[in-house]
């Protein structure tokens, strides 16, 4: 059969699109990003930029973690199937796919078939996959996955080998959840190592979702003997390191919250202050990172001893944790280990739409992934420039020394060209650069930003040069900025504004190959300073998406103290008017 045109899609918070054609991405995107409300969770505005690709699809598959809406009693249609039928994309029920039962699984294929790995273990640590019936706990609880192990072949074999349902359940033995494929699972009360993360971040008076936050803070924090364990045994009814059910308590329908009333030490501050001055959030935080961190090791050792396999893939909300991925590699010898970029919810889009296309077409082709520029094409010409700017000042044939002079009088440089990156890092094509060297760098950015001050800066450096100034562990390169890695101690000084706290640093490594013009850019710096990385981070104000299109851009500068924004594929920079 013709298997040109897939499309994954994923509803729920992070949700995205991605469009397949001949296994190959033609464009990933995050609703978010078109909408500029941020987790946007409908991606009805990401569907309809497949109508500028092609007007025709072989197959669309829903992932998620939940059944789809009905919509009303007069269509009795899923709503997503009627938009698709609505646009003349498909026109069979057939063509229409779905995997919301296979939430993990869509997380593992995204891993797997993004690692370029022919077989590999898939550890997935998440807060909340598909949804259980209440027929395995026995009575009317309802659980939820919160971390699986896969062991993954090509074409398309992904076999649970274990799995921990967590929630509302009782307690109850490792058991048999599916006789066949013979995997163990686990069913507690607990809500696992996501959502007690979340619990955390909430606790230190963020959204839930915005567990990076936490992450950043964790470092202002220190071990506290007042401060409880977030995860446990739970008293000898688990058989693994969870959640500790009376720090952490499930809450309907699936979140969970810190019990601080319990423990003098945690109750302390109000909500709507800054939570964050309390010792009680900074040590928490601290204790919180490393218990997960060594949780999730445990599930990656647990995952190759269960399977022999030395290859690991590692996805779901925990992905995203740099400070841990780079924790791993301390420990893992002779270990591969990939961790994936699009770790969100807007990841299991591009895994169902590869693991629909290597189930159809049985293909065993490896396609590692070799870049994350994959959001939708743009071009400008200079009148679009104009009529867009009109607020702004032209100056044309603008070239890399030209914006290093304005970086080196240490101004923000706001940087747009080509495709808009998949995931949530901002890698050179959607970012604000300024020079390293500033002693409060930090501080500068984080004001203009609208961020708080614990929030750490990451770092695009030549990738020729990484290893002079960061100790990577044995990898030779970190491209896609999954990794808070230690900086040597004699840099550290030099370039204090993407230094943490810790003195980590999250990187970005740059090749001319992966990104020609912010390579370049880098290259004009290193040759005027010898310092070969630029302070790299988001092109967005707190609280936004990233941005995605011109507009976007120069309206994120209208609304703040941002002063200049280089287009380089028009060799233009655009400067605000006073």
């Amino acid at each position: 059969m013709n298997t040109g045109y897939i499309v994954g899609f994923a509803r729920g918070h992070n949700a995205g699109v991605c469009l397949l054609k001949d296994g190959e991405i033609v464009f990933a995107l995050e609703e978010e990003r078109i909408t500029r409300r941020k987790y946007d969770g409908g991606p009805f505005a990401s569907i309809y930029k497949i109508l500028e690709y092609t007007n025709k699809v072989d197959k669309v598959v829903l992932a998620h973690t939940q059944p789809e809406d009905r919509g009303n009693d007069f269509t009795r249609e899923e709503i997503y199937w009627a938009l698709f039928r609505k646009l003349k994309l498909i026109d069979d029920p057939d063509q229409y796919i779905d995997m919301h039962t296979q939430h993990h699984m869509l997380h593992a294929a995204c891993s797997f078939y993004n690692s370029g790995f022919d077989e590999a273990v898939a550890i997935i640590v998440d807060g909340a996959g598909t949804f259980v019936p209440s027929k395995f706990t026995g009575d009317e609880t309802t659980i939820w996955e919160v971390e699986s192990i896969f062991d993954c072949k090509y074409p398309a074999i992904f076999n649970p080998k274990w799995k921990h349902f967590g929630g509302r359940g009782p307690y109850c033995a490792v058991t048999n959840y599916d006789e066949e494929k013979d995997f163990e699972m686990i069913v507690d009360d607990t809500g696992g190592i996501v959502k007690a993360y979340e619990a955390v971040t909430q606790y230190c008076g963020f959204d839930p979702i915005e567990a990076g936050k936490t992450m950043g803070l964790f470092p202002y924090g220190e071990e506290n003997e007042l401060v409880p364990d977030v995860y446990s045994d739970a008293n000898g009814l688990s058989t693994l390191i969870t959640s500790n059910r009376e720090l952490v308590i499930p809450t309907y329908p699936n979140a969970a919250l810190i019990n601080y009333q319990k423990y003098p030490f945690l109750y302390e501050g109000e909500q709507g202050e800054d939570l964050t001055k309390y010792k009680s959030r900074r040590d928490l935080a601290y204790k919180l990172q490393i218990q997960s961190q060594d949780a999730c090791l445990k599930l990656i050792e647990k995952g190759i001893e269960k399977t022999g396999v030395k290859n690991v893939v590692f996805s779901g909300g925990y992905g995203l944790n740099c400070v841990a991925n780079y924790h791993y590699l301390k420990h893992l010898k002779d270990i591969n280990y990939y961790v994936e970029p699009v770790s969100t919810d807007a990841g299991t889009a591009i895994g169902a739409a590869k693991y629909v296309y290597h189930q159809e077409t049985q293909t065993k082709k490896i396609s590692p992934l070799k870049s994350l520029y994959h959001g939708p094409k743009y071009s400008y010409t200079l009148s679009d420039i104009k009529t867009k700017a009109e607020n702004f000042t032209i100056k044309e044939n603008v070239d890399d020394d030209d914006i290093i002079d304005l970086i080196e009088q240490q101004e923000i440089v706001c940087i747009f060209q080509g495709r808009s990156e998949n995931g949530p890092r901002a890698l050179g094509n959607r970012s604000m650069l300024f020079d390293p060297r500033v002693k409060n760098g930090k501080d500068i950015v984080n004001e203009i930003k609208r961020r708080e001050y614990f929030r750490p800066f990451a770092a695009s450096v030549l990738v020729e040069n990484v290893h002079e100034w960061f100790d990577l562990r044995g990898m030779n390169d970190s491209p896609y900025m999954m990794y808070a890695v230690n900086c040597h101690e004699d840099k550290q000084k030099i370039i204090p504004s993407v230094i943490h706290i810790d003195g980590t640093c999250r990187i970005q490594t740059v090749s001319s190959e992966q990104n020609q013009n912010y390579y370049n850019l880098i290259n004009c710096f290193y040759k005027r300073t010898d310092v070969p990385l630029l302070f790299n981070t988001s092109f967005n104000l707190a609280g936004e998406p990233l941005v995605e299109t011109l507009e976007d851009a120069i309206q994120t500068l209208e609304n703040s103290e941002l002063k200049f924004l280089y287009l380089p594929e028009n060799k233009i920079l655009l400067s605000k008017n006073e």
